[in-house]
């Protein structure tokens, strides 16, 4: 069992949409499936435009370039790697701030120390569907004159109050990687409430094409496909119960967990919309008597393959701390965390009686841990 098992659409729907799409002979370049697929996303994220992309990458540049970024973009260093390398990319300057520890989420006060003249923009993470404080955000935003985007990998189905992710900032990016919530084998889009800029990033997924032969601006090819956009579709029908198997399984790891010394699992809002797609643990090592990589090798050994995410950190990857001169800064919260976080196999592949088998290889752990301490104490 790992973290990451794709979740499935329903597979007779994938199968006619498919067979529809082969008599169609369209596969690509904005035909009946993807126009549906819009439609459908647009309506379940009540926003106004929705433009599917080939992934989130890509669709993270294409916003960094339609928003017309230049010099410096403020972003977190807990994140995985794609969200500066879509900055750097686009020849802009990543400047990595640090993470409010309750949320994991990017940090407005850390985000603010670190605004210049040559800042164009912040990008937000919703890590592990945990909305980032939009409204610091969006104040600091409009106070500097920035440009504000969201990471919204993590978050299809995600609610931030009473409104679904894909309604702040100057744009929202999904991915629809196979490892995600929500998926089309490979896939994202760009969710926002912005007619130009809309316009503008449909026409740049798109090498710059205004119809059929003139161009207006530099594109790139960013297109999803028809089978891609297929799987989407049928991944909507299945959505309420993936969301429910993930939380049956958060559920389950909470209450065996609870009396596990040094295991401290990500809490969340009751009252807030989730997909659950995370279950996530902080490992205290000098109360659970061994550290987080301790115990990853120890689920490895036995099969069992978590994942320890983010780590080190952005800001300590050679890449950036060898290249960008704002980079090398210390970000306690961000180490901190990086240290400790463990995320657990859940998902539709994942049953919850896999979930008591992890539960009770984490809590032998603990106690070899605990025995061995008090064996060299003795």
């Amino acid at each position: 069992m790992h973290v990451g098992a794709p979740n499935v659409g329903d597979r007779a729907l994938f199968a006619r949409l498919v067979a529809e799409m082969f008599e169609r002979r369209w596969f690509t370049n904005h035909g009946k499936l993807v126009q549906q697929f819009e439609k459908r996303l647009r309506e379940h994220l009540g926003v106004k435009h929705c433009i599917t992309v080939s992934n989130a990458t890509v669709g993270l540049q294409l916003a960094c370039r339609a928003l017309g970024l230049t010099g410096e973009v403020i972003l977190p260093s807990f994140t995985f790697v794609a969200t500066p390398h879509a900055v750097a990319w686009q020849g802009l300057t990543p400047v990595f701030a640090d993470i409010d520890p309750a949320t994991h989420c990017l940090c407005p006060y850390s985000v603010e120390s670190l605004i210049t003249d040559n800042t164009s923009a912040i990008i937000g993470v919703h890590l592990w569907g945990q909305p980032c404080d939009t409204d610091r955000l969006q104040t600091i935003a409009q106070r500097y004159g920035l440009k504000l985007i969201y990471d919204a990998a993590h978050a299809f189905h995600c609610k931030n109050g009473s409104q679904m992710i894909g309604n702040f900032g100057n744009c929202e990016v999904f991915s629809f990687h196979a490892t995600k919530f929500f998926n089309t084998f490979e896939g994202g889009a760009i969710a926002t409430n912005d007619d130009q800029l809309a316009s503008l990033i449909t026409r740049m997924k798109n090498f710059g094409f205004v119809g059929n032969e003139e161009i207006d601006c530099v594109g790139t090819n960013a297109k999803l496909s028809e089978v891609a956009a297929a799987m989407g579709l049928s991944m909507f029908e299945r959505i309420g119960e993936i969301a429910q198997c993930n939380l049956s399984n958060y559920d389950r790891y909470a209450t065996l967990l609870s009396d596990v010394p040094g295991i401290a699992i990500r809490q969340y809002g009751d009252s807030v919309q989730r997909n659950w797609q995370y279950a996530v643990v902080e490992v205290e090592a000098e109360t659970f008597g061994c550290t987080r990589d301790e115990l990853l090798a120890n689920l490895h050994q036995n099969a069992v393959l978590a994942r320890r995410y983010f780590y080190p950190g952005c800001h300590r990857l050679k890449v950036y701390a060898d290249t960008f001169g704002r980079t090398g800064r210390k970000l306690p919260n961000t180490d901190a965390v990086a240290e400790r976080v463990l995320c657990l196999p859940t998902g539709t592949s994942i049953c919850q009686q896999d979930v008591d088998v992890v539960c009770q290889i984490i809590l032998r752990s603990h106690q070899l841990a605990i025995s061995c301490k008090q064996n060299q104490a003795a």
